[in-house]
């Protein structure tokens, strides 16, 4: 049986926490509860132990508690980490790092999918900090049920009720349904600039931060894939599920992608490849005094041109960073390269794109279908992509 792990925190609709126990159980899942002291303060541990079937988890201090289970071993047993109902408090908590108790400390750990569904006073719901953390969760990937404008606690009518136990429940299956979306499939994700040295000290690079690309792969470490992330040099951790490999040049990353792509299902050519390399590098530093009136470049090796050939059934995604005519600069590099599918934005657009984490991208596909995105973060751009690649994928199966 697979686990939730049900964080519950402090709000007056802690009760309603007993009925999506039982509509999980009904659908044949163990459930894992976890208060904050607050919250058993409010209810006592025993109700949600006698439902649950499992001794509950309140303080990682408790020295029985702390040999019995630990957040790391819950955190690989646990499917989906659900947070209902979530307070303020335990939202800043989230979005801020902040591990003071079990549940803060699990989140940390969790590689599962993390849904939260909010409950507090409309002021508290609505105001500024609040909705700036859950926008910084939801940046990261976390998924909300958003909460329903009725009678609260306080006697006022507004939002910040807790969505209803069936709701909460539904859209945690759908998560769960995802998070195995592609299991048993290989996806391959390249990301961030490439770097064509013209001596050990200066080199031809351009603005991409991997932003996107690391997106994708988390995004794909989600839904059960095996990730391959060849990477240019950026600033970003990378995700320790995937299998990593660090380039510089394009040779590099050609040499690497060329290397994993016969064992892939999917390959999401995200990197910003250099065009150009230079026809000579120098071994050592050029004086400026030595600089000719010009420098001789090459054009980079194309990898995308060279994986179309031979793609066969894998699905290969290009992306194209462009500054004009977007959707068609996009539909003739897709038929030139034999592409599935195409990820296209223009990088004039402000506050968004290159050094952004917010993108606005045009999606294009074989035949000239194209759909357009709002401007979202780049988190939940990945998550369009996705979906649409899981659609082909499925096509091809």
């Amino acid at each position: 049986m697979k686990t939730i792990a049900l964080g519950i925190s402090s709000s007056i609709s802690i009760y309603k926490a007993c009925e999506v126990i039982r509509r999980f159980q009904d659908k044949k899942f163990q459930v894992q509860t976890i208060l904050t002291k607050n919250a058993s303060r409010m209810i006592s541990p025993l109700l949600f132990s006698a439902l649950s079937g499992r001794e509950v988890i309140v303080d990682p201090f408790e020295e029985e508690q702390s040999e019995r289970i630990s957040h790391v071993a819950l955190a690989k047993e646990a499917s989906l980490f659900l947070v209902a109902p979530a307070t303020a408090n335990i939202i800043g908590k989230l979005a801020s790092g902040v591990a003071d108790d079990f549940l803060s400390t699990f989140y940390t750990v969790v590689e599962c999918p993390v849904l939260i569904a909010p409950a507090m006073n409309e002021g508290m719901y609505l105001h500024r900090q609040t909705q700036q953390n859950i926008r910084t969760l939801k940046g990261l990937g976390v998924k909300f049920v958003e909460p329903e404008k009725g009678f609260l606690a306080c006697k006022d009518t507004g939002w910040g009720r807790l969505a209803s136990p069936e709701k909460i429940v539904e859209e945690g299956l759908r998560l769960l349904k995802r998070s195995e979306s592609l299991k048993g499939k290989t996806v391959l994700v390249t990301a961030g600039p490439t770097r064509e040295f013209l001596d050990p000290v200066r080199f031809l690079t351009n603005r991409s931060t991997g932003k996107m690309g690391y997106a994708l792969a988390e995004e794909a470490l989600s839904r059960g894939a095996r990730v391959i992330l060849v990477s240019g040099p950026t600033h970003i951790f990378p995700p320790p599920q995937a299998v990593f490999r660090e380039v510089q040049t394009a040779e590099e990353m050609k040499r690497e992608v060329v290397k994993h792509f016969p064992k892939t299902d999917v390959v999401l050519m995200a990197a910003a490849v250099s065009d150009f390399t230079f026809v000579q590098a120098a071994s050592s530093k050029i004086k400026k005094e030595k600089f000719g009136e010009s420098v001789k470049i090459t054009p980079a090796p194309d990898l995308l041109q060279e994986l179309s050939r031979k793609k066969g059934s894998k699905v290969l995604v290009g992306f194209a960073a462009e500054t004009e005519n977007v959707v068609d600069n996009a539909i003739k590099k897709l038929e030139k390269k034999n592409l599935d599918m195409i990820v296209a934005n223009n990088v004039l657009d402000e506050g968004v794109g290159f050094e952004s984490d917010f993108n606005q991208v045009s999606i294009v596909f074989p035949g000239g279908q194209a759909i357009q995105t709002e401007k979202m973060t780049k988190v939940e751009i990945s998550q369009v992509i996705l979906d649409k690649v899981e659609e082909i994928v499925g096509k091809k199966s």
